[in-house]
């Protein structure tokens, strides 16, 4: 392949009487580097090299030329680091005039790389460059410091991999240069900054995807070709969505710095150069469409389809000149028979009936006959969401409301859900400037219905939000809220259509694994809120686990969740498990409800098989008729589950409310002997002092006679925990465990009648 041979002219075999490159002299291994970066224009890595070698030998005007043919092909962090500290170097001893111009070349980098996930560095680089600039009048100090700010400012609303340390030395600037300012600025910022940080981690997700050391060649059909190219494509889409809710010109300037990084790699990928000049068309920039289409056949000479599509765009905006031309030169008839003629040709584009429409509406003030274009145009364009929001606008200069929301009522009615995002936007914008608060309303509502079932609006029918509060009493710049807080909706807005999207897959995958008899359970979980609460530990109520620490306080430990979870309803059971387990990607609950279940039975019971030992058939007796039909109808899980104790020790992290009076369930029993060992407030299981046990092993006979009393009232004392200890290092069996476990070391019992929950209890664990 042309990438390994290129390889091997680099990197010759040491027997080879032939040195690599990078160790030749510069006037000889100039020609070689001349002839890879002529086949590679955009490896950056080589390009680097290239330079570096005559950085070496002080060769500066080599180096800027060099530079001046690389930069702007070549959006890699690494090579604008280089080009960084060489403007340093050589601007170094010249003075005030030499710190200008590298802080021109700092802001030159910034607005080509600034949005590199990688850029922190440089931003803090250029933050520390601006601090490092000599002041002498207070004057020069204020306007210092305020393009310290501004700087700061700008970086942290960029996610990037250091944005949370420019966040902490933001603050720390602010608060020494004044306490009373930075209190306002950083509660303006801390959203924005917040939204940076949670985009940088979804970013990251789509970056990681991408292997950043391939070389540009054509494309072969390999796999692994094809898995570069998606997850480019992903990123783009994912940039093209403005997840931070930017500006648009900010939002845009993204998506161009991700295009040109696509082409560093994907070079002679025909269909991301027409998709580069197909979103800057769209865009309404037809001139840097026209220059991506040079660039496209400059990289692939050979693609005919790429210029089919180049004179296609060209046709339509050379049209559009010469009916002006016409209009100027010849007349209003001139232009229209030229128009009539144009309309006919299968590449005509809406632009062409949207340019002469309004030429004639403007300049010839005919409305009539601008109409009869756009509805001519109807005909032809009712899929383009464009020329729909044309004629709209037309509409709304006639003053035409009743015949725009006919517009907007037959767009909605033809366009597919992904297509109609912007017409239901506008329409939304028409009723809350022209219409009442009645049809707004109802508009609003239709929109989120219609929208309700694509990616892109996740809000449920339903649902109002201030958002809508917002959009409807906003006019041009004028907002009825703060700053800080739109910057809080718009961040909550974020999160509640990220966390939706997850619910929505986890509840999809869920439903595909059930079976008839658990249809039910599956619709219960769906009709479940999801928190947005995050469970952490209470590290205030943490303690070092010491046997000694709980001798007095064995009475007063709640019971763990660990007692009820068996005889609690199914209700409980899934909303537990579900909501609990499915933030940490454990999406197939059932297998974590199966394998409690195999723990609790013993090795020797599966719920995949035929039929139940009888130990099992004992505790399920005991159970609700909910939780027992719930167990027996679990479908057998193919494939591997999850580590017991990891679930065991997040279920031990919820907010499941607690047995208060437990222990009168079992008479005087106490109910599996909790009053005997206790647990530690990290939900651990304290175990009696040594000398305690062995009195207990004193009078094991007396144990065993009020076990046998007992075992009609309460079930074999079980901990899971403590069961799957001696299973791991003894090997012992669940009867063997449940016998230790009678002779003194701690254990749990579950009591059918005794529980704290039972199937009717509400399903909400918050």
């Amino acid at each position: 392949m042309a990438m390994a041979a290129t390889s091997t002219t680099f990197r010759p075999p040491r027997s080879s009487p032939r040195r690599p490159s990078s160790l030749l002299p510069i006037n000889e291994a100039a020609p070689i580097y001349e002839k890879l970066l002529a086949t590679f224009p955009t490896a950056a890595k080589y390009w680097k090299q290239y330079v570096e070698a005559y950085m070496a030998t002080n060769n500066d005007e080599a180096t800027k030329q060099i530079f001046s043919r690389c930069l702007l092909n070549c959006l890699h962090i690494s090579l604008w680091r280089c080009y960084i500290n060489f403007i340093r170097r050589i601007n170094d001893k010249r003075g005030s005039e030499g710190l200008d111009e590298t802080k021109k070349a700092f802001d030159f980098m910034l607005n080509y790389v600034g949005n590199d996930a990688a850029s922190g560095p440089v931003w803090m680089e250029y933050i520390t460059f601006l601090k490092s600039m000599p002041a002498v009048t207070p004057q020069e100090e204020s306007h210092r410091m305020t393009t310290v700010r501004t700087v700061y400012q700008k970086a942290i609303l960029v996610p990037t991999n250091h944005v949370e340390q420019l966040w902490k030395d933001y603050e720390n600037f602010e608060n020494s240069v004044s306490r009373t300012l930075a209190k306002g600025l950083l509660s303006e910022y801390q959203p924005k900054f917040n939204s940076a940080k949670a985009v940088y981690r979804e970013r990251k997700k789509y970056i990681d995807d991408i292997d950043w050391n391939v070389l540009a060649i054509p494309p072969t059909g390999s796999y692994k070709e094809e898995q570069q190219s998606m997850a480019w494509k992903r990123l783009l889409a994912f940039e093209k969505g403005n997840p931070q809710r930017i500006d648009v010109t900010t939002a845009n300037r993204r998506v161009t710095f991700t295009y040109e990084q696509c082409l560093m790699y994907l070079y002679h990928h025909p269909d991301i150069w027409y998709d580069y000049a197909m979103w800057h068309a769209k865009n309404g920039s037809m001139d840097s469409a026209a220059k991506i289409f040079q660039r496209a056949l400059k990289a692939i000479p050979d693609s005919e389809v790429l210029k089919y599509a180049f004179a296609e765009m060209e046709e339509s905006r050379g049209v559009i000149q010469f009916i002006r031309f016409l209009r100027r030169t010849e007349g209003i008839e001139a232009a229209r028979k030229y128009f009539l003629d144009a309309r006919k040709s299968p590449s005509c584009t809406y632009h062409v009936y949207v340019a002469y429409a309004t030429m004639a509406f403007c300049l010839d003030k005919d409305a009539k006959v601008a109409q009869s274009v756009f509805e001519a145009g109807l005909k032809r364009f009712m899929q383009e969401p464009g020329y729909i929001l044309e004629y709209a606008d037309f509409l709304c200069r006639l003053n035409d409301d009743r015949n725009v929301r006919a517009l907007f009522e037959r767009a909605l009615s033809l366009l597919p859900p992904e297509k109609s995002i912007e017409v239901w936007k506008r329409f939304v914008q028409f009723e809350q400037t022209y219409g009442d608060l009645s049809s707004m309303l109802k508009v609003e509502q239709r929109r989120k219905e219609a929208l309700s079932r694509t990616s892109e609006d996740v809000l449920s029918a339903s649902e109002n939000t201030l958002h809508d509060v917002v959009s409807r009493y906003s006019f041009m710049d004028l907002w009825p809220c703060s700053s800080k807080e739109l910057d809080y909706l718009v961040r909550q807005e974020w999160l509640a259509k990220n966390t939706v999207k997850v619910y929505r897959s986890a509840t999809l995958n869920t439903g595909s694994m059930l079976d008839k008899g658990t249809v039910g359970i599956s619709a219960s979980v769906r009709s479940l809120p999801r928190s947005g609460k995050v469970v952490r530990p209470e590290t205030s109520q943490m303690v070092i686990y010491d046997p000694r620490q709980m001798k007095d306080k064995q009475d007063s430990i709640p019971f763990c969740v660990l007692d009820v979870l068996p005889v609690c309803g199914w209700i409980v059971h899934v909303t537990l498990l579900f909501r609990l387990l499915q933030p940490l990607g454990w999406q197939e609950w059932k297998v974590i409800v199966e394998d409690i279940i195999v723990d609790l039975s013993g090795p020797e019971f599966s719920a995949a098989t035929s039929g139940y030992t009888k130990e099992v058939e004992d505790m399920l007796k005991m159970l609700s008729p909910s939780t027992t039909s719930f167990i027996k109808n679990l479908p057998a899980i193919e494939g591997p589950s999850p580590d017991i104790d990891v679930v065991l020790s997040v279920l031990l992290q919820s907010t499941l409310p607690v047995a208060q009076n437990a222990g009168k369930a079992g008479g005087a029993s106490e109910l599996s002997g909790v009053g005997k060992s206790g647990l530690n407030q990290n939900g651990s299981v304290h175990r009696p002092p040594r000398e305690r046990r062995k009195d207990a092993g004193r009078h094991g006979v007396q144990e065993e006679e009020d076990a046998a009393t007992v075992k009609s009232q309460a079930a074999v004392p079980r901990d899971i925990f403590r069961l799957r200890q001696i299973q791991r290092s003894r090997g012992l069996g669940v009867g063997g465990a449940a016998a230790a476990s009678q002779s003194g070391s701690s254990a749990f019992s579950f009591s059918g009648g005794g529980s704290a929950f039972s199937g009717d209890h509400s399903a909400s664990t918050d």
